[in-house]
């Protein structure tokens, strides 16, 4: 009977849920669902930015296309469910180590560096889920700096006026 009523107010809370082939407790998709928030806070995310992020997930988790493109879905319903970062970074601290956390740091950097240009909220919102993943400003910031000198000399970053 407890199971039953459990799963009475899962399916309250949150409906959809079932129908997601990640779960709540999988960082995969609290990692993907930070990617999207980063992807989308300039608008609509361009072909470049789509093409990184669908590229960083491939990579980093190793899933074949279609999985990367179920993942990048869950990612993007839970994220416009979420009221800030912290659920997804929680999950992410419980899940992985110190390199596992900056690597993830280092995936926005890379999404935020995708179409060439660093805006204020992008920096803004790197620098609270670093904080948030227990990543030093120096690590954020070398991290940050790592992937500038990656994407080129052409990158614009609004953030640092220049």
């Amino acid at each position: 009977m407890l199971d039953g009523l459990r799963q009475f107010i899962a399916d309250i809370v949150a409906p959809q849920a079932q129908d997601r082939a990640f779960g709540d407790s999988d960082y995969r998709l609290a990692a993907t669902a930070l990617l999207v928030h980063v992807v989308s806070l300039d608008g609509q995310p361009t072909q470049a930015e789509q093409h990184k992020l669908h590229s960083l997930i491939e990579s980093h988790f190793k899933l074949d296309r279609g999985t990367a493109d179920r993942l990048i879905a869950d990612a993007t319903q839970v994220e416009g469910e979420a009221v800030d970062l912290y659920h997804f970074t929680s999950v992410i601290m419980r899940s992985l180590d110190e390199a596992g956390r900056k690597r993830i740091v280092q995936m926005m950097w890379e999404l935020v560096y995708a179409d060439g240009q660093v805006t204020e909220f992008e920096d803004n919102v790197v620098w609270r889920a670093s904080d948030l993943l227990g990543i030093s400003q120096r690590d954020r910031i070398d991290l940050k700096h790592a992937v500038a000198e990656r994407a080129g000399g052409e990158v614009k970053d609004d953030a640092l006026g220049g």
